[in-house]
């Protein structure tokens, strides 16, 4: 396979993954993703952004979010987010803790 193609393929495939989360699979909470795979909607935006940036690209964190979610972050949590529990963000602290330290 050319480069071209696996490239093609590659973002084929992201925009397939940024479509299920965002428009089939609005149910599954960004908590849940983290606690469970380790990343989220935010991880993905914020991937989104540092790639923008490695190729000189000036792009901020909101203006990252609004791309990948197709809309404010505001009107995203309005529309989506529900409230975690103490369990959920216990969960969250130790996952967070272990993909910080996965990075050193």
């Amino acid at each position: 396979m050319d480069d071209q193609t696996r490239l093609e393929l590659e973002a084929a495939a992201f925009r397939r993954l940024r479509h299920h989360l965002m428009e089939e699979r609005t149910d599954v909470q960004n908590i849940d993703m983290m606690n469970l795979a380790g990343f989220c909607r935010n991880c993905l935006s914020r991937w989104y952004q540092e790639a923008a940036q490695e190729r000189g690209i000036d792009m901020g964190k909101d203006e990252a979010r609004e791309i990948f979610y197709g809309m404010p972050m505001s009107e995203w949590k309005a529309n989506h987010q529900t409230d975690a529990g103490s369990d959920k963000q216990a969960a969250f602290e130790k996952s967070f803790a272990e993909n910080v330290g996965s990075k050193s």
